[in-house]
């Protein structure tokens, strides 16, 4: 039997405070305006609720886990909370294990903060115009672009079998929500629209763009196409 008493969780306040944390944040940069967008923001509030509920709460993926397996669990106190990184165990447990499992998750949670508030930042000063420059020239939706790299960050840090199972269901919602905005901008602007819609990829420019796309500089005076 695995040795669990260096258990770590059971912090529901801790829980609670996280998921209104980053809802928080999300919602600051990705502010609902139809049932719609509603809808696919309901998908992140269950992703970040499943997420920090096992992450603090009660690790249901872990419990599993360690019943399926018993005693061929990989590590010997899997309720230790630096072994409730799954990508941890599945590298051997060790504290360099750990470090790598950080350092990969939040870079991806770096990069998307990065975008989702370049991409507010541009289209709030654009005041409903058509924004084709800045860190738009280099992805039509580079906000959702964000969301995505920050949902992949969290699956990396902290994979469990519901936000697993969740996270299609949330890249799907926003890329359909993506394709009925296209549709309303294409409508309003025509040709203007339909240019830069064929020469921008959707989400994710070439890996050699990379770099200026997330160092891009955003300021209040970019410009914008009406």
């Amino acid at each position: 039997m695995h040795n669990n008493i260096d258990y770590a969780y059971g912090m529901w306040v801790v829980a609670a405070f996280n998921v209104g944390l980053f809802l928080f944040f999300v919602l600051s940069f990705l502010k609902p305006r139809g049932s719609e967008e509603w809808r696919s923001m309901s998908v992140v509030v269950a992703f970040l609720v499943a997420l920090f509920a096992e992450m603090y709460g009660f690790p249901l993926t872990i419990f599993m886990l360690t019943s399926w397996l018993g005693d061929a669990y990989p590590v010997l106190q899997p309720f230790n909370h630096k072994l409730g990184h799954l990508w941890v165990v599945v590298l051997g447990g060790s504290t360099l294990a750990w470090a790598v499992v950080m350092a990969f998750s939040l870079t991806l949670m770096i990069m998307g903060y990065v975008l989702l508030s370049k991409g507010w930042s541009q289209i709030h000063a654009a005041r409903g115009g058509l924004v084709t420059d800045g860190i738009y020239a280099y992805a039509r939706h580079p906000q959702y672009t964000g969301l995505f790299l920050l949902i992949s960050g969290f699956l990396v840090q902290w994979p469990t079998l519901p936000t697993v199972l969740m996270a299609p269901i949330l890249y799907f919602a926003y890329v359909r929500l993506a394709k009925k905005e296209e549709r309303r901008v294409w409508e309003e602007y025509g040709e203007a629209y339909a240019e830069y819609a064929r020469n921008t990829p959707a989400f994710f420019p070439p890996m050699n763009q990379w770099k200026a796309f997330l160092t891009v500089q955003v300021d209040d005076n970019v410009k914008t196409q009406n």
